[in-house]
């Protein structure tokens, strides 16, 4: 039975990984969780030798196999209760994050089942992450950002790579949470801000290079004609 400590390490380099496709260097395994170095550097090598992560010295980490599932599990858990407490419960998108990271730990997989299914089996989470499926299966979703996707065009805003509070209160009084349509009219270098269009209100708002990167978006289908 992994403890909390091991399955919040194995989450936090999946993560990682999947944001960088690369090792994880054990100074962003410490930044992410706010540990000290040597608390990583002794946990990393406890980790090695249960055969859930490879070790690279000087280089970084990565997950197994068995680290991978492991860390999954975790993931869906995480992610189904974040979804609970904002459809059931009533919570705040900006306040769940911190509670699924208790809970997660704690819930049962027979409670963890009985919500998807209470949930209708979703896909995705409040803020757009891919919830993943009872076999340990998740969706690849490289979907382009407000800094990167094309001008003038509609999107969808589909996933917020940022779960702080302070963040999606601003996301959500800007009318920018998960399935609202914008289309980015206006990229200024030298100021690093973005003018966006609401859809269909037509409202503008305007968002820094940093925001903006954090936002992921999805083509909208073209109109039946």
């Amino acid at each position: 039975m992994a403890t909390s400590t091991v399955e919040d390490y194995l989450k936090c380099i999946f993560l990682e990984q999947e944001e960088t496709g690369n090792l994880v260097p054990m100074g962003r395994i410490a930044s992410a969780l706010g540990v000290a170095s040597g608390t990583v550097t002794a946990m990393v090598k406890t980790l090695s030798q249960s055969g859930l992560i490879g070790y690279e010295p000087y280089s970084g980490v990565s997950l197994t196999e068995a680290g991978r599932k492991l860390a999954l599990h975790v993931l869906r858990r995480h992610r189904l209760i974040e979804l609970f407490l904002v459809e059931v419960v009533g919570m705040d998108w900006g306040e769940v994050h911190e509670e699924a990271e208790q809970l997660e730990h704690v819930v049962s997989d027979r409670f963890v089942e009985r919500m998807d299914s209470m949930l209708g089996y979703p896909r995705v989470d409040p803020h757009g992450d891919p919830i993943p499926n009872a076999q340990g299966h998740v969706e690849r979703r490289d979907h382009e950002n407000l800094l990167s996707c094309a001008l003038s065009l509609p999107f969808r805003v589909s996933r917020v790579r940022d779960q702080s509070s302070g963040f999606l209160q601003l996301l959500e009084q800007q009318g920018l949470v998960p399935g609202s349509r914008v289309e980015v009219k206006e990229r200024n270098t030298a100021a690093e801000t973005v003018r966006l269009r609401l859809l269909p209100t037509g409202d503008s708002v305007s968002l820094g290079f940093g925001a903006a990167a954090k936002i992921q978006v999805a083509p909208l289908p073209a109109p039946v004609s």
